[in-house]
């Protein structure tokens, strides 16, 4: 059925409508139920041990290829992440969602300038210092490219680990404070605006007593602010990236190189199509960004100067979808036969 055809169709599915759009695929009851049966064991169960079974036999062959043993559980959380990445974007319909938050996430570019301007000196400034320290390189350089590589993941599920334990405190919140006049204003612009009107008018009705978000609908919002967060993180964090590449190619010659990694004369060798970037300064810059990528995800939730220029705005969208929500599931309830 087309939008048109929805809007013609009534309120309710037009905000069904609405909450597809808008990255709130659970807040429609088809959608979430077709997410719950996709999480019965006798569905999901074949796919998980198909996909760790690929991940195993291919983590083994990899490492036998590579002779480095560090390999296997790399290829096997990456396999794992992005297996299941892919169930969920299918199966537990969760691609609206990821979609608008990587849209919200990117759109926030202009922003992005003034998050470094508050998130980056400080962490520049004690990264700095790690990167011209000998202990650093020579930590970095030891590293095979297997064990570098499963450092960087362990580092970003520990990122990921922490903003899933964390954020559902920010979407506890946001439904706390209710009223007529947050949910009038969050229906501005939507297919309930004048719904919401005549709920808030009529005394018997209490639309606000909706606003409680729990289960899969709370789990919508949290992966908002997921995704939202780990573009803009990621972000810094390549920026951090390029900085000590750049950086590093002007001042660290061959010769501090090879003295810190202590590694033999003219065995240091650049990156291919990169001829100021050797392997050792990349290890070492990929590895402080991989750090500092987990210390800006810890600083934009725990630190409330970060916390605003981070969420304050996405805070107020997530406001405005409570609202609208509310005042849907107060019509469903009201039936065909009882319009506001």
């Amino acid at each position: 059925m087309s939008t048109e055809q929805h809007v013609a169709a009534g309120p309710l599915p037009a905000t069904e409508v609405w909450f597809l759009q808008h990255g709130l695929a659970y807040f429609v009851p088809e959608e979430r139920h077709l997410a719950r049966e996709a999480l019965r064991p006798r569905k999901f169960l074949p796919a998980a041990v198909l996909t760790v079974l690929l991940a195993l036999a291919g983590g083994v062959v990899l490492a036998w290829l590579s002779d480095e043993l560090t390999a296997a559980p790399a290829f096997l959380l990456t396999i794992g992440v992005l297996g299941a990445a892919a169930y969920a974007l299918t199966a537990l319909r969760t691609r609206p969602i990821v979609v608008w938050a990587l849209r919200r996430g990117l759109g926030s570019l202009r922003t992005l300038l003034p998050m470094m301007s508050r998130a980056l000196p400080l962490l520049l400034l004690f990264v700095t210092f790690l990167f011209i320290n000998a202990e650093a390189w020579q930590l970095s350089a030891s590293l095979s490219p297997g064990t570098l590589w499963l450092v960087v993941v362990l580092f970003g599920l520990l990122a990921v680990a922490f903003l899933l334990v964390r954020l559902p405190e920010e979407v506890d919140r946001t439904d706390d404070d209710v009223d007529d006049e947050l949910l009038l204003r969050a229906c501005v612009g939507t297919p309930l605006e004048e719904e919401c009107r005549a709920l808030v008018a009529d005394p018997d009705a209490d639309p606000a007593a909706y606003a409680t978000i729990a289960g899969f609908e709370r789990w919508n919002l949290v992966l908002v602010l997921v995704v939202i967060q780990a573009v803009q993180v990621l972000l810094l964090a390549a920026t951090v990236l390029v900085f000590f590449l750049v950086f590093g190619g002007l001042v660290m010659d061959v010769g501090v190189q090879e003295a810190w990694t202590g590694k033999e004369q003219g065995s240091i060798r650049n990156l291919p199509y990169l001829d100021q970037v050797s392997v050792p300064l990349f290890q070492v810059s990929l590895f402080l960004a991989a750090f500092s990528n987990l210390y800006l995800t810890v600083s934009t939730v725990t630190d409330e100067t970060y916390r605003e220029q981070f969420f304050g705005s996405v805070l107020r969208e997530m406001e405005r979808a409570v609202g609208v929500r509310a005042v849907y599931l107060a019509l469903r309830d009201r039936g065909p036969g009882r319009p506001a």
